[in-house]
């Protein structure tokens, strides 16, 4: 069937009920009312052959088929978004928009208050939304436009993703003051004879700093795996236990506490930092103002660390 004979309206309602689980919710995302989301959906149903969707209990579960199609409606409809923005007038200090950006909590300390503040002056309408997404999920939710960008460390995505190395960060080792065996300075034998705490998202596993250290023929001991680094800081300053973290976010969360911070006595690999998006948004203006800002809060908060 040619494309002239298919209303594109559909495939609107249909990435809005994939990507809500619900006509309910479908038709409050896009303003229509109930039965017109209905009606649409039964046109879909009829041009594919296919339900599409099936109910089970209050949730709209997808197909196989409507799985295997998502991908390129929503990358299709986000370029025809692209396409008819009016690319000469964005105006931040006029639009009105919720950005929305995913970045892991360890850099919502680091970039958001410049980025918020640079917002908040040059656009006042302007939202952001700071949220923490799947990594196995950045590339359908930068297709669908649900995000606008993401921060994250190098991560192995498909080409249509694109990226800016934006920070690059050093290891250091944090120690409460008064500690036992670290007094002002850290050498390997004074590392390894020391307890540690491990600050990881993930249930199990070692640290990129363990990496390096078997890659020495060495080994240190994990005394208590945690979740949150600024967690972790605190229970170094009530304990004799380290932690290994990068410098950046140790400035920031050790403010309150005044541990000492010294450099890990091997070498690491920095800490790059990555901004993500979606090839389709690649000359959007919005997009292009907003990781303009993403990229000068990043340099405005290294410049203020080593102030």
């Amino acid at each position: 069937m040619h494309i002239s004979k298919i209303d594109l309206n559909l495939f609107t309602v249909f990435e809005a009920i994939y990507t809500e689980g619900s006509v309910t919710r479908a038709s409050q995302q896009l303003h229509l009312t109930q039965p017109a989301i209905s009606h649409s959906l039964n046109r879909l149903r009829q041009l594919f052959d296919d339900p599409l969707f099936v109910r089970q209990g209050h949730a709209m579960v997808s197909t196989p088929l409507a799985r295997s199609i998502i991908e390129p409606v929503r990358s299709a409809l986000r370029g025809l978004e692209v396409t008819l923005a009016d690319t000469g007038k964005f105006d931040p200090a006029l639009a009105g928009k919720q950005f929305t950006l995913a970045l892991r909590d360890v850099l919502e300390s680091t970039v958001l208050p410049p980025l918020l503040e640079s917002v908040t002056r040059q656009a006042p309408m302007i939202d952001l939304a700071a949220i923490q997404v799947d990594r196995r999920e950045l590339v359908s939710e930068l297709a669908a436009g649900s995000l606008d960008v993401a921060i994250d460390m190098l991560l192995p995505l498909p080409n249509e993703i694109r990226r800016e190395k934006i920070s690059q960060d050093t290891t250091v080792v944090m120690a409460r003051q008064g500690h036992p065996i670290v007094k002002g300075a850290l050498d390997l034998d004074t590392y390894l004879k020391a307890e540690h705490i491990l600050a990881s998202s993930r249930r199990k596993g070692p640290g990129l700093e363990d990496f390096e250290l078997s890659r020495l023929g060495l080994q240190r001991r994990i005394r208590l795996r945690c979740q949150h680094y600024f967690a972790a800081c605190r229970v170094v300053s009530q304990t004799d236990l380290l932690l290994t973290m990068p410098e950046g976010y140790a400035r920031i969360a050790n403010q309150q506490f005044g541990n000492q911070i010294m450099p890990l006595p091997i070498t690491m690999p920095s800490w790059d930092v990555y901004l993500y998006w979606h090839q389709n948004v690649e000359n959007d203006p919005a997009n292009r103002w907003l990781r303009q800002q993403v990229t000068q809060a990043f340099r405005a908060s290294e410049q203020e660390e080593t102030a």
